[in-house]
Parts: structure tokens; sequence; C-alpha cells
């Protein structure tokens, strides 16, 4: 058995799909390791690293691809790349077929199995295997260091013998994975922070972390949690509800930072220009779903902006610039979620098609769509 490691080539991404630790597993599993060159170099592993590790470093990606029945990448092939991948192997990584089904289509009629790690579900079993959540948990953390870098003033409170310098105040809008750390991350630097969700499930959460959870209560929120855990797009006249609601507490923040994301949907649009118009000069807006469109109206993918004297952050793959520890995380949910994949004992691919997290993840296989969601190709 062989794997590949692909360098990946997306604008602004730097993070790897295996480390060193993961080579020397995948290797106890059974399988020859190939890295293609620089492959790791965005999150500080050398080529060096990779090959004490026990892992050929190939020179193209096609090379290390040659004979591959599993190819890790962490985001999706481009088009160009489809040509590297040997027919019948196994892509593992993070694919967006929402966004990017003509590249789904596309690997499946190259005969590649096209496995999505974001489609992982919300199962005990599954947990190891979670990029969505060992991701966001780093890019919750981080929107609070780039709204303190933004930010003109600090977080604690401080006493001084010029003065007492009152603390920031953060509030948080989607307590999921991201914001449950930002909120965390927000406490301990120092500030008052409060948080809103449309689950009535994340009150508890929210103030197990020393936060004030603020959210309009009413027969819809009983309902507004999917079975998988994610929040559910709520009515018009909720909508309605909690911009009332938001509007009249976000003119006392000084910081906010938005996390709200319903999967396969753009981003709910929470915080309108008119909203941030009523915020103090000096604020700051971290919006985290800036990439599917957004939850401030004002945000704009990959930039920082100014609107009435707020600062607006939209950087753009924020796990990536924590690319170190994304990439540690990342390659132990792959090599958690490969290693259903070997039998221990043959020490070969053994894949249950049936096998709730398999079917979960698979898009492409034998040359044709198969997921449950995707097989119409929309």
């Amino acid at each position: 058995m062989k794997i590949a490691v692909f360098k990946e080539r997306r604008d602004g991404e730097r993070r790897v799909a295996a480390t060193p630790e993961t080579v020397k597993k995948f290797i106890g599993l059974g399988f020859e390791v190939a890295v293609e060159t620089g492959a790791g170099v965005g999150s500080s592993i050398p080529d060096q690293a990779f090959k004490e590790a026990g892992a050929k470093i190939a020179k193209t990606a096609k090379d290390a691809a040659r004979g591959a029945d599993l190819v890790l990448k962490v985001q999706g092939p481009a088009m160009t790349e489809i040509s590297a991948l040997p027919k019948g192997a196994i892509l593992v990584a993070i694919l967006k077929p929402d966004a990017e089904m003509e590249t789904i289509k596309a690997l499946a009629k190259a005969g590649v199995t096209a496995c999505a790690m974001e489609l992982m579900p919300r199962i005990s079993r599954a947990q190891g295997m979670d990029v969505l959540s060992s991701q966001s948990n780093l890019a919750g953390y981080k929107a609070v260091l780039d709204a303190a870098a933004e930010y003109g003033r600090v977080f604690p409170m401080m006493m001084t013998a010029a003065g007492t310098v009152a603390p920031a105040k953060v509030m948080v809008m989607g307590a999921g994975v991201a914001g449950l750390q930002a909120i965390a991350t927000a406490r301990r630097l120092g500030a008052i922070v409060s948080a809103t969700d449309v689950r009535i499930a994340a009150k508890e959460q929210v103030e197990s972390l020393g936060a004030k959870f603020v959210m309009v209560e009413d027969d819809e929120t009983r309902d507004a949690e999917t079975a998988a855990g994610y929040a559910r797009e709520m009515s018009k006249t909720y909508q309605k509800k909690q911009a009332k609601l938001i509007a009249e507490t976000i003119r006392k923040q000084d910081i906010v930072i938005t996390t709200a994301l319903i999967p396969g949907r753009p981003a709910p649009v929470l915080i309108t220009k008119e909203m941030v118009g009523t915020m103090k000069p000096g604020s700051v807006i971290v919006d985290l779903a800036v990439e599917m469109g957004g939850n401030c109206e004002a945000s704009k993918p990959g930039q920082v902006v100014e609107l009435a004297g707020v600062r607006i952050v939209g950087h753009l793959n924020v796990p990536s610039r924590l690319a170190a520890d994304a990439s540690a995380l990342y390659a132990k949910n792959l090599f958690n979620f490969v290693s259903l994949l070997v039998d221990e004992e043959t020490k070969k691919l053994k894949i249950d098609w049936q096998d709730e997290i398999i079917a979960s993840v698979a898009l492409s296989h034998g040359g044709k769509l198969v997921h449950a969601d995707y097989k119409g190709g929309k």
C-alpha cells in the first residue's frame, strides 16, 4: 500500500496533509509514504523531517502519486492537478462539493474515489476525524488575536497610578466550535464577553465559559438545531426579532466576532451596514464567515476594511494562518480516518462502504457520484 502527500497549490494555503508523526504511524499500518518536495514548508516542516520519519521525497506530485492507493491533501485539487491522480486511487481532502461540484465530477470521471473530510458525521466514533472542529477551534482562537491586533486598546481592565482602563466588551455571534474557542480566548485576555446563537442548547456552554448568553427565545428556537448539531436556517420572522436584539446589543460592543454558518448555504447576514454605523469608532468586527458570503454586510474577503470608523476583518482561510498546529491536527484527523480503511491483520485496504462514516464522506467511486446528497451533481 502506498500513500502520496501533495504540496498544496491554492493561494494562501500553508497547511500540509501529513506530519512526520503521522508518517511514522502510516508506515506502522503497512503503508509506504511519498511526500512531494516542499509540501511541509508552509507549516515549518522541511523535507528532511519527513525523510527521517521514513517517507520518500518525490520531485513532483505526479512522482509522489505513481502507484499510490491513497492521496492526501488539505484542499481539493485544481482541475490541472487531477491528471496526477492515479485511476482507482482514493483522494482524501476538504473538497467543498457545494462550491466545487465540477471538480468532483471531474474526479469521478477520472476514476478517483473522492472523500470529503468536511462531511464527517457528528457521531462519537468520528470525533477524532472531525476536521471542521479541529480547524474551527484554531480559527476561533486566531480571530480574537486578529481583533486584538486591530483594536487600539487593551482587553483587560488595568488599574494604574494614572487611572483605570476599562475592559473591552466582546460579543461572539455563533456558539459553535469556533465561537466557543473565541469566547474562551477573549475571556483569558480579560474581556467582558457575551455571545449569541439560535440554538438554546448553546446557552449552557456559553455560560460555562463565563460569558453572558443573548438570544431571542421563542417556540422556533426549540427546533433550531439539526440532528448533526448545526444551526438551522431560521424564519424571516425570527430573523427580524434577532436583528432587532443584535442591533441593540452591538452598539455597546468594542469587538464583535461572527462565526455563524449554515452547511450548504450562504452565511446569514447578521450585521448590516447600518448596525456597523452605530458602533463606536475604533471598534472591530472579525468575520469568520467571510468565505461563505460573510455575516457582516460590509466585510470583504481577504481584506481589512473600515466603515464609519469601525475596522472589519475578513481574512481568508484563518486556520492556515496557524499552519503548524492546523496541519498537526488535520493530519491526525486524516490518520484516524485512513485507519478505518485498513485491515490491521493483513495490512491491506479493506473498505466497508456500508460504514456510516465512509458513506457520509464518499463523493465518488467507480467512475460515478455516490453520495446521497450529490448524486445529481447539484
